[in-house]
């Protein structure tokens, strides 16, 4: 990478989601083999993706700071864990998959992270519209609002209304509109496989998504 990618984080973001999605697809070559993800790598990915959420506003300021404190357990974690398998295996050794805390649930939650930047992205690339109202909204509606409860989809909703524009959230992003469609697309490309990968991980174990 470049000196300049030091103040790109949507590059920074795309090329590491590229670069696990690339991981997943050379392992799914080989029919025999479940491919396995590397904590430290996945972990690393998703922690770049703070930035971004910061860059949102208060709006997203739940989903912020929760993302980040359970990406950062996931990087703890990885110190002494390997995979993502390993990791929930345990928890599933242990019985502990659903509660507070535990490092399979909060795999789930960055995963939905993931999934709302993603849908975000979505949004973004279909609206010529300067506002991220809607494609912020959207997001949060399809992803996070679901699991929230009543008092922290009000807040969402009021901050939604102090969202930056597209071109001020590109300002914050060091990128021009062309730059900032390509990084988009590629990162809209490449989380959706991980986030089904990693989507499967749960249902091959029969843990489900829903909670």
């Amino acid at each position: 990478m470049d000196s300049g990618n030091l103040d790109k984080p949507l590059r920074k973001i795309s090329e590491a989601f590229i670069e696990i999605a690339n991981t997943i697809n050379s392992q799914h070559q080989n029919p025999n083999h479940q491919p396995e993800l590397e904590l430290a790598s996945f972990s690393r990915a998703c922690s770049l993706v703070s930035p971004l959420f910061r860059c949102l506003g208060i709006a997203f300021k739940f989903a912020e700071m929760d993302y980040v404190a359970k990406v950062n357990d996931l990087c703890e974690t990885s110190v002494s864990v390997s995979t993502l398998q390993l990791m929930m295996e345990k928890d599933i050794e242990e019985n502990c998959v659903r509660k507070p805390g535990s490092h399979t649930r909060n795999l789930l939650r960055v995963k939905r992270g993931l999934d709302m930047l993603r849908v975000l992205f979505e949004q973004i690339l279909a609206s010529e519209d300067n506002s991220l109202k809607n494609p912020a909204s959207k997001a949060y509606g399809q992803v996070f609002s679901p699991y929230h409860g009543w008092a922290i989809r009000k807040a969402v909703a009021a901050g939604m209304y102090a969202l930056p524009t597209k071109q001020q959230l590109l300002q914050k992003l060091n990128e021009d509109e062309v730059s900032a469609r390509t990084e988009m697309q590629n990162y809209v490309t490449a989380s959706a496989l991980v986030i089904v990968y990693i989507e499967k991980l749960f249902q091959s174990r029969d843990l489900g998504i829903d909670w």
